[in-house]
């Protein structure tokens, strides 16, 4: 397949494999308009940006996930929980708290070590001070995941397939207005699962 070829399928795939339920697709619309505005923050108010970033805009991204998306049997697409689980790209359900652990445990470590164990050359001073640099640390734990998840990606299923994956996660905020703009209108309707198939 060629790169766009790929960046469709995986697109898909994580669609019909991950995003049945209807309130799930609503809260992705939501997280998908918070990071477009994270980014733009970015360039004007970079601490605020990932601050809200991972506070509101992932988390509110992930309760869809785990608590919401139907996790038995898939008739649509003849699938288990499991084996979307063993296949998934990107971050799976138990890559996820691995990583969510590790934010949630970066503010206390913050407290205790101020530098960071080192990572900063001065310690924090004062609610702003802290504020930066659990903006910076939480900004470097972001970047440190999606870099090595693509990398790892490199020697399971080969480079194309990590630049793409790479690429997918930076883009999903842009692609999940365009496919979850009418999501909510669903829900009003009492639509609470999408019926999606293999097919494309």
């Amino acid at each position: 397949m060629t790169f766009f070829e790929e960046l469709k399928e995986q697109r898909w795939d994580d669609h019909r494999f991950y995003h049945h339920s209807r309130i799930n697709q609503t809260l992705h619309l939501v997280s998908a308009l918070s990071f477009l505005a994270t980014y733009a923050l970015l360039f004007t108010h970079p601490v605020f940006a990932v601050l809200f970033g991972w506070t509101f805009s992932m988390c509110i991204r992930q309760v869809g996930h785990f608590f919401f998306e139907p996790k038995g049997y898939d008739a649509d697409n003849q699938a288990t929980h499991e084996y979307k689980e063993k296949v998934k790209v990107g971050f799976n359900l138990r890559r996820k708290v691995i990583l969510h652990s590790i934010w949630a445990a970066v503010p206390l470590v913050l407290l205790v070590s101020p530098t960071l164990f080192g990572v900063f050359k001065q310690p924090w001073n004062g609610a702003g001070g802290y504020a930066e640099h659990l903006a910076k640390a939480w900004l470097i734990l972001a970047g440190s995941a999606l870099l090595f998840r693509t990398i790892h990606l490199f020697f399971l299923r080969g480079v194309q397939t990590g630049l793409v994956w790479f690429t997918k996660i930076l883009t999903d905020p842009f692609h999940d207005v365009y496919l979850y703009r009418t999501a909510p209108l669903h829900l009003l309707r009492g639509e609470l699962v999408e019926s999606i198939g293999p097919a494309q």
